[in-house]
């Protein structure tokens, strides 16, 4: 099933009727995300990738082209709540999305708003705090939680409302690495364990590489898209667009180009990496 389908999309800021196509943030993107698919989105700044986000929840509504989210065109105004109610969305800050002083109150803000009954708020927020790791803290005051813990708690007030998708505009640029490691390990346990598609905007090589698909963007252009495996490894076409790649996979390039052309390219992990030497190493001596 396809959950999210862009076709030719288009996005100009000001749009005006001379604008031409390098006027454009968006130049004829066309994606489809199947259900349950972890995608990450890549690129330098200006590239484009956070309007796209923004037009998968119609934050942001096509200049030319379609967005089909859930089987539902972005541009019909009378589904923007269910939209929205099936595809939420997590920012780069915390604290924009953060309501109330309380963990649990927080999370309850948006199904009390859509007019849920008590009980089922209640039953909603439990689970999405559970489902974020967050139950030892629900009677905590937000504003004492590190940042790792608050972006844990914007995703459960998104959960809350029971969406079928999931979009992460940069989710951790404004944390420290044990921050990113728990909003991660929350991410993807949403995808695998609730089969919720996930659209994760990332500068992070690391982040990017646990993901089960890659779209590199560049100049408001779709420039690469498959698995880690087959992105990562064109190190060189990604650093002329200004985009690192795993650590791992850098060092296993560098070497390769130094002539230990029997090393793997398609490296991802430091464990993998590890394994790759060991055996070239054992091969030079057998």
């Amino acid at each position: 099933m396809k959950h999210i389908i862009t076709r030719d999309l288009t996005f100009a800021y000001e749009q005006k009727p001379e604008d031409n196509a390098e006027n454009f943030a968006l130049r004829g993107v066309s994606v489809s995300i199947e259900k349950g698919e972890l995608v990450a989105v890549l690129g330098h700044n200006g590239s484009g990738k956070s309007t796209f986000a923004k037009h998968l929840n119609a934050i942001l509504l096509p200049s030319g082209g379609s967005v089909t989210v859930a089987g539902i065109d972005t541009t019909e105004e009378d589904k923007l709540y269910e939209i929205r109610r099936r595809a939420g969305m997590v920012f780069q800050n915390p604290d924009n999305q953060l309501v109330a002083s309380l963990v649990e109150d927080d999370v309850a803000f948006a199904p009390e708003n859509l007019g849920v009954e008590p009980a089922e708020i209640r039953r909603r927020v439990d689970e999405a705090i559970e489902l974020v790791g967050m139950q030892e803290y629900k009677r905590h005051e937000v504003h004492r939680l590190s940042g790792g813990q608050k972006q844990r708690v914007a995703i459960a007030g998104v959960i809350a409302m029971q969406p079928e998708i999931l979009i992460f505009d940069e989710p951790t640029a404004m944390l420290d690495p044990r921050g990113r490691a728990e909003v991660m390990a929350t991410i993807e346990r949403l995808n695998r364990e609730r089969g919720i598609t996930v659209v994760l905007i990332t500068h992070y090589m690391e982040e990017a590489a646990r993901c089960g698909r890659v779209i590199v963007m560049d100049e408001g252009r779709v420039l690469l898209d498959g698995t880690p495996r087959e992105v990562f490894p064109q190190v060189d076409r990604l650093r002329e667009v200004g985009l690192d790649v795993p650590q791992p996979t850098q060092l296993m390039h560098d070497l390769r180009a130094l002539g230990f052309s029997q090393l793997p390219g398609d490296v991802l992990t430091e464990e993998e990496c590890v394994e790759a030497l060991v055996a070239q190493i054992g091969g030079a001596h057998a």
